[in-house]
């Protein structure tokens, strides 16, 4: 099932899934009123949630066409964004483009900071580049999105914490990220204006046909102004979801709407390709980010100054 973030006609922001690519099914009302009519609601309560779903008859209650809404982030307002550094070839690429090896750390467990969960972009969303900046940039991930509350959850049992998944585009402002970065503590600024992610969310069991061992196959690509700049694929991933969950767990609770990044697949951003592969993004380019399964996710650029 693929859930969305929506905007009606009188301005209402509501939940929906997708019954086919035209219909929209508004959940509260399709439901007769018992389901919630946000994300973070439905989360809370997702398992009985989606037993009630899952059991109502299909019909014209609480339908709307595509093109009478407005799509949103599928999570307009996340508990929390972690992001982590969990895929071996843009760590090493990047580190190396800055004359650095990677550090034998990051082979012993997987590391995440913290973004702006108040910054969240969806599906045509634009996205204002920061006063100042020069290099901005795009990072093509998945995410994955917590349902379910858990605390110290082992990798074993971790599947059974996650809701379902959407691409994530982690922007970032390299210039602002290399500057503040020399102080130790990590990105700040470089990442704290906008976190695009969507279209939808996926419910993971329709990534279970894509299922190679303990990752998924999916393809993934990144386009600027239509051109192919960054292609990968999920099951390249050196630590998988299990694994964050469980470091991201440890000695802390998770709670449902709280959403996990990958970090950023290989050849994923303008970093690591170099500026004679394509220059940082400017105004009015547009950033096209698609994985298998998961949809396409589309921003393009403005300038800043909030």
């Amino acid at each position: 099932m693929k859930f969305i973030t929506y905007q009606d006609q009188a301005g209402k922001v509501r939940l929906g899934y997708l019954q086919d690519e035209n219909t929209v099914v508004d959940v509260h009302e399709a439901s007769g009123g018992s389901l919630p009519d946000n994300i973070l609601s439905f989360l809370e309560n997702s398992a009985e949630n989606m037993r009630v779903l899952s059991g109502m008859t299909a019909g014209s209650e609480g339908t709307h066409s595509i093109k009478d809404i407005s799509i949103k982030a599928p999570i307009p307002r996340p508990v929390s964004v972690r992001d982590f550094y969990a895929f071996e070839e843009h760590v090493k690429t990047a580190r190396r483009n800055r004359g650095l090896d990677v550090v034998p750390e990051w082979y012993e467990m997987p590391v995440f900071y913290f973004t702006n969960h108040l910054a969240v972009k969806g599906d045509g969303d634009t996205i204002q580049r920061p006063a100042g900046c020069m290099w901005l940039d795009f990072e093509l991930e998945i995410a994955c999105v917590i349902g379910k509350e858990g605390r110290n959850i082992s990798k074993e049992k971790a599947d059974e914490y996650i809701f379902g998944y959407c691409i994530m585009n982690d922007w970032s402002a390299r210039d602002l990220q290399r500057e503040e970065m020399k102080v130790g503590l990590g990105p700040a600024k470089g990442k704290d204006f906008a976190t695009s992610i969507g279209p939808y969310i996926v419910t993971k069991d329709e990534l279970e046909t894509y299922r190679d061992g303990d990752r998924y196959n999916l393809e993934m690509t990144a386009k600027v102004n239509g051109r192919e700049l960054s292609k990968g694929n999920f099951k390249s991933i050196h630590y998988t979801f299990a694994e964050m969950i469980e470091r991201a767990s440890a000695d802390v609770t998770l709670y449902p709407g709280e959403v996990i990044g990958s970090g950023t697949v290989g050849t994923g951003c303008i970093l690591e390709l170099g500026t004679d592969v394509h220059r940082w993004l400017e105004q009015g380019d547009t950033v096209e980010l698609e994985i298998t399964g998961l949809g396409k996710l589309r921003n393009e650029i403005r300038e800043g100054g909030f």
